[in-house]
């Protein structure tokens, strides 16, 4: 039986980071969540929690967590993670089967060894070291200048709020950055200043 697809009670993202310390796989917190990590915490509520792993690198990480259920998630349902249900999408969400809920959502990025993909447009890449930033409480999270350019697609009420709240506080070269990527994956977007 394939579960409810909006039974969604998502862990923190403390409880994830405990448990893949030291896994030895680049991974990070990503969407709204990474904009609350960086904003110190307290932005709004989330419906679900995202991180983010190189894809050929998801065992690793799904092998931490031996009690929960990994479904490859697209086109608006979710299908037991096969071979072949992996190579065809890229989300995969963790079904804790005791709880009967989603705990978080597992993004598998293209990559070249420890340069980041995006999936939006191949040419935008860059090293995992220098993307990837860490909480006060050691989670690792998404730089929001690459959060913004996903959540640049929908717009949503919850995406604006994120932008609005993260924008001011970019540096230079992360607003740089922003807007190069949307001029080349979304051009004439709102955001970009």
């Amino acid at each position: 039986m394939t579960p409810d697809i909006e039974a969604w009670r998502p862990w923190r993202p403390e409880q994830v980071a405990e448990r893949l310390a030291g896994v030895g796989v680049p991974w990070y917190v990503a969407g709204g969540w990474a904009i609350d990590l960086h904003l110190g915490g307290g932005l709004r509520e989330h419906e679900d929690l995202e991180i983010a792993v190189p894809r050929e690198r998801f065992e690793p990480v799904a092998g931490r967590f031996p009690e929960l259920a990994f479904y490859v998630a697209g086109d608006g349902k979710v299908v037991p993670a096969t071979p072949q249900a992996l190579a065809e999408q890229y989300q995969t969400w963790a079904y804790d089967t005791a709880a009967e809920a989603w705990r978080f959502d597992v993004f598998r990025e293209p990559h070249d060894g420890d340069t980041w993909i995006s999936r939006r447009d191949a040419s935008l890449r860059r090293p995992y070291g220098e993307m990837v930033l860490t909480s006060e409480d050691g989670v690792p999270y998404l730089s929001p200048e690459v959060v913004l350019l996903f959540k640049a697609k929908h717009r949503r009420p919850k995406d604006e709020q994120d932008y609005a709240a993260v924008a001011p506080r970019l540096t230079a070269d992360q607003r740089n950055w922003l807007n190069d990527a949307l001029e080349l994956v979304h051009p004439g977007h709102a955001w970009i200043s």
